[in-house]
């Protein structure tokens, strides 16, 4: 499965989102396949985490970001579900798994509930480690400012906004992760 490709079939009638989503997915697989090779006692997937980083922000075709090139009208926050099912109806399993769990540190039923988010009440917490570097690594890049790396404390920063559940994941994730 070429996932360039598939991006492609979802993306050719807007090539300016399609360029903005290639590079912000370039730059994860990029730093979730240096955590891959920096830790091979994880055991971690290679292919796959490539694959699912690439894939990951499918879905904000649907959703309504003019900044991004976006035209769809879902609410941004729909955009890992709305990849899921894109990713479920092709077939890849597992790669909606990462596109559902990615935002925030992943979102709980009781932060979905709290933050009266739309979405099912359900968990889309990261489960596999696969789906844990991919989410964490997501959290460095934006797709507004494509050309620069976010720090460590800019992140926990913006965390806060999920809970301080979400904090306390990623700080976790930055233990096991580091490279």
């Amino acid at each position: 499965m070429n996932p360039i490709e598939l991006i492609h079939k979802y993306y050719k009638d807007n090539p300016e989102c399609e360029q903005i989503l290639l590079t912000h997915s370039k730059q994860v697989a990029d730093m979730a396949l240096a955590i891959c090779d920096a830790h091979p006692e994880l055991g971690m997937d290679r292919n796959f985490i490539y694959e699912a980083s690439m894939l990951h922000d499918i879905g904000i075709i649907q959703c309504d970001a003019p900044s991004i090139f976006c035209h769809g009208t879902e609410h941004y926050i729909r955009h890992g579900l709305l990849g899921g099912k894109i990713l479920r109806s092709e077939g890849l399993l597992k790669h909606a798994r990462v596109a559902e769990r990615h935002t925030g540190t992943g979102l709980t039923v009781d932060q979905i509930e709290r933050q009266q988010l739309p979405l099912p009440h359900q968990d889309f917490s990261p489960e596999t480690l696969e789906e844990q570097a991919i989410c964490y690594a997501d959290k460095f890049f934006s797709k507004t400012h494509l050309d620069e790396q976010k720090t460590y404390e800019r992140i926990l920063k913006s965390l806060d906004w999920f809970g301080h559940e979400g904090v306390e994941r990623f700080q976790q994730w930055h233990e096991m992760f580091a490279i």
